[in-house]
C-alpha cells in the first residue's frame, strides 16, 4: 500500500514539468494597448472617448480602413499592429529612442479623425514601456512594414503631425502616451513602438513551479535507478 501511494505521488509530481512547460513555451503574446482617455479639448465636449479597436474593425466607413476621413468622430482611437517582433534594422522615430537591430518591439497606431477642425487632449496606456513615436510622413512610411494586420491604410502621404500638435511620452509613466493636438481632414495619425510585453516573460511563480517539477523528475529517476540496482 505504501509503495502504491509513493508511486502515485511521484506520478503527480511528474505532471508538474509538463504543466509548467505549457506556460513557458512560446505563446502568442501581445504588447497591447490597455486603456486611454480623452481629457480635454473640443472633442471632450462633443462626447469624445478613447476607443481601443480590435482588428478587423467595423467602426470605419468602409470597414477596417483608416486615413481618409473614414471615422469622422470626436473619439481618440488606437489599435495594435505587429506584435513582439525582433527587428533587423534600426527604426527612426521622431520622439523617444530609435529601436535598433535585435530589439524586440511592438507597433501601435494611434489617431484622431474628427469631422471638422477639432482640438483634443488625452492619453493612451500600453502594457510595456514606449521606445519611441513616429510622427512624420517619412517615419510613418518607413515603418509601415510593421502594420501586418490587413487594415487598409488610406492616403499615406497626408499622414504626419502639423505645427502646434504635441505628443509625448509621460515623464512619470513610460508606458503612457500623451496627446494634445488639433485635427481636421484627413486626421492626425502616429505610430507608437513599445518594448517586449511583460506577458511574454515567464512569471517568477511559473519558474518556481518548473523547479519543483524538475525536482520530482530527479527523485523519480533516482528511485528507478535504485530499483534497477537492487
Amino acid at each position: 500500500m505504501l509503495k502504491r501511494i509513493i508511486n502515485n505521488n511521484l506520478k503527480k509530481i511528474m505532471l508538474v514539468p509538463a504543466v509548467a512547460a505549457s506556460f513557458l513555451l512560446p505563446q502568442t503574446t501581445q504588447a497591447t494597448i490597455i486603456g486611454g482617455e480623452v481629457t480635454g479639448g473640443a472633442s471632450l465636449t462633443q462626447g469624445g472617448t478613447f476607443i481601443n479597436l480590435t482588428v478587423p474593425f467595423t467602426d470605419s466607413n468602409p470597414d477596417n480602413t483608416v486615413g481618409q476621413n473614414t471615422f469622422d468622430t470626436p473619439h481618440l482611437y488606437g489599435f495594435n499592429e505587429d506584435q513582439n517582433i525582433t527587428i533587423t534594422s534600426e527604426i527612426t522615430v521622431n520622439i523617444g529612442t530609435n529601436p535598433v537591430a535585435g530589439d524586440t518591439v511592438a507597433s501601435h497606431y494611434i489617431f484622431f479623425d474628427p469631422a471638422g477642425s477639432t482640438s483634443q487632449q488625452g492619453y493612451v496606456d500600453f502594457d510595456s514601456a514606449i521606445y519611441g513615436i513616429a510622427t512624420s510622413t517619412a517615419t510613418l512610411a518607413a515603418s509601415d512594414f510593421l502594420a501586418n494586420n490587413n487594415v487598409t491604410y488610406l492616403n499615406p502621404a497626408a499622414r504626419g503631425l502639423e505645427s502646434g500638435d504635441n505628443v509625448a511620452i509621460d515623464a512619470t509613466m513610460n508606458n503612457r502616451l500623451l496627446v494634445d493636438w488639433r485635427a481636421s481632414s484627413p486626421g492626425d495619425f502616429i505610430r507608437v513602438f513599445t518594448q517586449l510585453s511583460p506577458a511574454a516573460v515567464p512569471e517568477p511563480h511559473m519558474l518556481a513551479l518548473l523547479s519543483i517539477g524538475l525536482m520530482g523528475l530527479s527523485l523519480r529517476r533516482r528511485k528507478s535507478k535504485n530499483s534497477t540496482d537492487s
